[in-house]
This record gives structure tokens, C-alpha cells and sequence, in this order.
């Protein structure tokens, strides 16, 4: 009797996991999607701005950049964007929403905190392959990546550094002399994994 009920929660055990894995699948895949549908509009309403004088101009790095912390928006379906976050080892190019919410996370990554005008974005992303995952967790030293604003002014980074902190380590993740820090959770969510940039 006791052998038949170990089977049975087994079997119960596996088919939760099973269901389980397919949803994380899916969600994956539908956290991509929603991005390039994001992107694809940010890219539309980019083409059809007008740089204001002032703004930083195509290519050129933060030094040029407006003085002023608030960054301009742009409005799409899924909220505003402050602009495109490229990843080239990882061949992939990203909206970011300009508020953190867990609601936006789930379609794009979102800015935690700070300017790329001021030298110290954070921005945030879920760990879905299509976002923070997939390759991320490799970056290194050395590697580059860049953010342009709505207004087309491109910021180049250097990944000077990764390191691995508890979730709780608010403080340290949004400290310290980086211009721009990317973070996202690890797979198991017991630790942020953190990508620390200085500007080129």
C-alpha cells in the first residue's frame, strides 16, 4: 500500500515539474516576443524624433550628454521607454522602460534607478534567454555595450567587472563608481548577478 502511494506522489511530483518546466518555456518565449513587439515600436517613434539641441548626437559618449538626470520618453503600448539597451556578444538589443515595475520586467527590462546622463543607470531584467539569461551570466571584462536614447545618442560601455550579490544588497547594487550596472536574478533566485560598465 505504502509503495503504490510513493508511486502515485512520483508521479504527481513529475507531472508538476513537467507542467512546470513547459510554463517557464512558454513564458520565456512569450517575454521575448512581447520585447521585439516593444522594440519594434521604440524603433518607429526613434525614427520620427526630432533631436532637441542640447541632446546628445548619434556616436558620441555620455560627456556630450544633456546635464539633466530626468531621461526623455517615449510612449508605446507597453508604457514609456528611455531607449535600447545592445548587447553585441549576445547579439541582442533590448527596449527599456523608463519606471521598474514586476509588470513591465515581464516584457522588457526596466530602469531601476539613476541617468545615463548622470553616470549611474541600473537597469533591471528578468533572467527569460530573450532578456537577462541566455548567455548573460558570461559576460565579461572586456566585453562591450551600448544604450542610445530616444534622441539617438549612443552611450559605449566596457563591462569592467561581474560579481554575484544576495538579493537583499540594494544598497551595493545601486552604489559605487559604475556608469551603468545591469543586474538580473540567478536561476534559482537566491542571488542577483551583476554587470558593472564603465563608460568608453
Amino acid at each position: 500500500m505504502k509503495r503504490k502511494l510513493f508511486r502515485a506522489i512520483g508521479i504527481v511530483l513529475i507531472a508538476a515539474a513537467a507542467a512546470l518546466a513547459a510554463y517557464n518555456e512558454w513564458d520565456d518565449r512569450r517575454a521575448g516576443r512581447a520585447a521585439e513587439e516593444v522594440l519594434e515600436q521604440l524603433d518607429a517613434a526613434m525614427a520620427e524624433q526630432e533631436r532637441p539641441e542640447g541632446a546628445a548626437p548619434v556616436g558620441v559618449s555620455g560627456e556630450e550628454a544633456p546635464a539633466e538626470a530626468e531621461m526623455p520618453a517615449l510612449t508605446v503600448d507597453a508604457g514609456e521607454c528611455v531607449g535600447v539597451l545592445t548587447i553585441p556578444k549576445l547579439n541582442r538589443s533590448l527596449p527599456v522602460m523608463r519606471e521598474w515595475n514586476y509588470s513591465l520586467l515581464k516584457n522588457s527590462p526596466c530602469r531601476y534607478s539613476g541617468s545615463v546622463y548622470t553616470g549611474d543607470m541600473v537597469i533591471a531584467g528578468h533572467n527569460y534567454r530573450s532578456h537577462f539569461g541566455g548567455g548573460f551570466g558570461g559576460l565579461k571584462a572586456g566585453d562591450e555595450i551600448y544604450f542610445t536614447d530616444v534622441y539617438g545618442g549612443r552611450f559605449k560601455y566596457r563591462i569592467s567587472r561581474t560579481e554575484t550579490l544576495k538579493p537583499t544588497a540594494i544598497e551595493e547594487m545601486t552604489s559605487g563608481d559604475w556608469d551603468l550596472t545591469l543586474f538580473t536574478c540567478t536561476l534559482g533566485g537566491e542571488a542577483r548577478f551583476a554587470v558593472r560598465c564603465a563608460l568608453m
